[in-house]
This record gives C-alpha cells, sequence and structure tokens, in this order.
C-alpha cells in the first residue's frame, strides 16, 4: 500500500526534526567559527605551556566562547629555528587573532600576519623593540601584555644577597641584542655596584658558552647566576637548572615554572593571569574591536617563590622575612 503525504505534512515533519536537532549543530549553521593561532618559544609538551592553554581556554570559556563550538585554537610550538616557519602557517590559516607568546615570537608573526590582529603576551620593552608605538596607542594590528619594567630587574640582584649573602659575583644570562636585553642589565648593574656584585653578562645564543662560563665561575668561590626575561632561555631551562645544581651555584630567574622545575628563587609577573587578560583582549577583538584602540597593559600581579629543597641543596639558610614575603614557598 502507497501512503501520500501532502506537502503540509512533510514540512511539519521537517520542521520538527530540524526543531530537535542538538543546538551545537544549529550554532555552527548560523555563526562562523572563529579561529584564535597562538605561538610558544616553547616546546610542545611543556608543562609551563600546557598549564597556560588552559588558563587562556578557561578563561575563553568563561567569556561566553566554547572551544571546538565556535571557537578554533590552533597551537604552534618551537625554538628560534621553527618560529618563522611557525608563524608562516598560522597566517596561512587565517585567523581572527594571532597570539605570539614571548618577546621572539613577536616579530616573526608580524612579517608573516601584517593586518591580522595580534595580542602579544609576556613581551619585554615592545616600544624599544619596535612592536607598537607607544604602550598607550599601539598604532597597529598589534597590542597585548608587557612582563616587565627594567627598573624592576634590580630585584634579582637583590634577592640573590638576601638568599646568599657571600655572593659576589654574578654570570647575567640576556639578549644583547635586543633594547630589553640592554636595558635589563643596565638596571642590574645599577644595583649590583652598590651590593658590590660583580657582573658577568653572557649571550644567550651559545648554550657551549653559557656552560663554559658558569663552569669558570664555579671554580672561584661566591658566584650566583641571573637569568632574564626575553633571553629565550626558557626552553632550556631544564638544562640550566642542572648546570647550577652541578656546579652548586645559586641563582635567581624571573619565573614561578624556573622554581618549580628546581631553581631556587624567581620574582616576576604571574604568567597565568597574563593569559587571564589575553583572554580578555581576543574576545574584545573577536567582538569587534581593533587592537590600535588597545592599550599594551603591564603587568599587575607579580611574585616571588622560593624552592626550599634546592636552597637546603645549597647549604643556604632563607631568611624568615624573605619567606614571609614569598607567595609561594616549594618544600
Amino acid at each position: 500500500m502507497t501512503v501520500t503525504i501532502g506537502r503540509r505534512e512533510l514540512l511539519a515533519a521537517l520542521g520538527g526534526a530540524v526543531a530537535g536537532w542538538p543546538l551545537v549543530a544549529r550554532a555552527q549553521q548560523g555563526e562562523r567559527m572563529r579561529r584564535v593561532g597562538v605561538l610558544y618559544a616553547l616546546d610542545a609538551g611543556d608543562a609551563e605551556a600546557e598549564a597556560r592553554n588552559r588558563v587562556f581556554e578557561q578563561s575563553l570559556r568563561a567569556l561566553g566562547w566554547t572551544v571546538g563550538q565556535d571557537l578554533k585554537i590552533d597551537y604552534r610550538y618551537g625554538g628560534a629555528d621553527r618560529i618563522r616557519q611557525y608563524a608562516a602557517e598560522l597566517a596561512a590559516l587565517a585567523p581572527d587573532v594571532i597570539m605570539p607568546i614571548g618577546s621572539a615570537t613577536v616579530a616573526p608573526v608580524q612579517q608573516a600576519a601584517p593586518t591580522i590582529p595580534i595580542v602579544m603576551v609576556n613581551v619585554a620593552d615592545p616600544v624599544g623593540a619596535g612592536f607598537v608605538q607607544s604602550l598607550a596607542r599601539p598604532g597597529s594590528n598589534t597590542t597585548g601584555f608587557t612582563n616587565f619594567e627594567y627598573s624592576l630587574s634590580g630585584k634579582w640582584v637583590e634577592l640573590l644577597k638576601q638568599i646568599a649573602p657571600h655572593v659576589t659575583r654574578a654570570v647575567v644570562l640576556r639578549d644583547p641584542t635586543t633594547a630589553a636585553g640592554i636595558g635589563q642589565f643596565a638596571a642590574i648593574q645599577s644595583v649590583a655596584q652598590s651590593l658590590t656584585v660583580e657582573l658577568t653578562p653572557v649571550g644567550v645564543r651559545d648554550l657551549g658558552e653559557i656552560e663554559r662560563t658558569v663552569a669558570a665561575l664555579a671554580r672561584t668561590a661566591k658566584g650566583s647566576m641571573i637569568v632574564t626575561v626575553g633571553s629565550g632561555v626558557g626552553v632550556h631551562r631544564k638544562l640550566l637548572i642542572g648546570l647550577v645544581a652541578r656546579h652548586k651555584l645559586p641563582a635567581a630567574y624571573p619565573y614561578r615554572y624556573y622554581v618549580k622545575d628546581g631553581g631556587l628563587i624567581s620574582y616576576g609577573p604571574d604568567t597565568y593571569d597574563m593569559m587571564r587578560r589575553a583572554a580578555q583582549y581576543v574576545d574584545r577583538i573577536l567582538k569587534g574591536e581593533k587592537p590600535a584602540d588597545l592599550p599594551v597593559q603591564a603587568p599587575t600581579k607579580y611574585e616571588l617563590v622560593i624552592n626550599l629543597k634546592t636552597a637546603k641543596a645549597l647549604g643556604l639558610d632563607i631568611p624568615p622575612t624573605l619567606l614571609a614575603r614569598a607567595d609561594e614557598v616549594i618544600e
């Protein structure tokens, strides 16, 4: 027996079926999937990068975005030899926003994506580096978040003297080819002179040179090491931490994750807080605002972190006043 369905009945049946479709499917039909590219100077699988990604995605979710539904995030990771390649790859995907993380990633992204909105994160001296015209008025397709003021660099010397009063020499790892590398060293030098600490600047492009300099320093008494921001050594941090541990040198670092991986002490911005704030800028750009209208912002949260296990291995007693000031003590 043949059953004939009239046009009205057919439309009613289809309407009922459409009403039952998952909301996700209907949202995907009605809205364009937005896309964000993220570029790290850290390796894939790095615990710090993965933790930042979780914070970033949670912050976007709180702002109403759902990864995999109305938002796709493309992550790329790589050292200095792969950053340009991955910047070009992300630009070719034509995302709505690209987020380079770390000073070394910004220029390659700007070159690869001259018209795509860029939200840079964890960048030292973006004006001096030529990434933006000014902090208040970026004046281009780039805005974002700085990670340090030069004057605060002197805190690393002060902390070393408090935690290891015997220190009179320090190797300073920095990138001498950047404004940030020059500015930070000048700030460190001004404080070191008043604390009678002799500095030896070392470029970060040659790990062999770093190892030779640290080994030579260890042969003399009262040595230490300072790692600056924007130096690009975060990807090699476990090698550095192992190096100073082997030579029993106290060292100061710019970020908590160095201390979490076994470093002695750090003072610097909260990297997770920067990711939360970056998510807000990405949200505003996805909703129509332009990077040129969003001022570059400085950190609002700094943290002092101490590793007691490392201090004990070095035979150092942490002053109670310093412990009381610490935001986190790793035991």
